[in-house]
């Protein structure tokens, strides 16, 4: 039951936005967390009512897991479907994001269970960072993630005068 939204950006380009109920997603802010002897992590409570029951974690870019909502996982789906099946490189991206999910329940606190094989891409020791970036999460290795955030940090100016922004 949702409708769609049109967007101009400033270019003038128009851009149609899924919105659900007139709710956008808002999954923002850096928030540090530990994984118990169990490898269960607890998502942060601003997040849990935005992610559902059931979420879909994968490998990531640098190294991070990436979580995603079961309908932003479908439009992720529909990006890998769409790639061209007869290029290397789309079968490879493919594999990595396909090969590396998991379908995982939040349990009753909020917390997902992290195979050993995702624990493992990420470098994920007991403390991580989880990123929220609008329409899913990043999970990082905390003394990983605060290596690459002050990295970026310094080069915030050049990234942006560099897209534009």
């Amino acid at each position: 039951m949702g409708y769609k939204e049109y967007v101009v950006d400033n270019c003038g380009k128009l851009w149609d936005k899924c919105k659900k109920w007139g709710k956008t997603n808002m999954l923002i802010g850096e928030y540090k967390h530990t994984i118990d002897s169990k490898k269960r992590l607890s998502l942060p409570v601003k997040f849990r009512k935005e992610l559902g029951k059931k979420v879909i974690v994968t490998r990531g870019f640098e190294s991070c897991l990436v979580v995603y909502p079961e309908n932003e996982w479908k439009l992720v789906l529909d990006q890998l479907r769409a790639l061209p099946s007869g290029r290397a490189e789309s079968r490879k991206f493919s594999r990595a994001v396909l090969g590396g999910a998991i379908e995982v329940n939040l349990d009753k606190l909020g917390r997902i269970l992290i195979p050993d094989y995702l624990k493992t891409y990420a470098g994920l020791k007991k403390n991580v960072a989880v990123c929220g970036l609008s329409n899913k999460l990043e999970i990082w290795d905390e003394s990983k993630w605060e290596a690459y955030r002050k990295n970026a940090e310094q080069a915030i100016d050049k990234v942006a005068e560099d897209l534009g922004i």
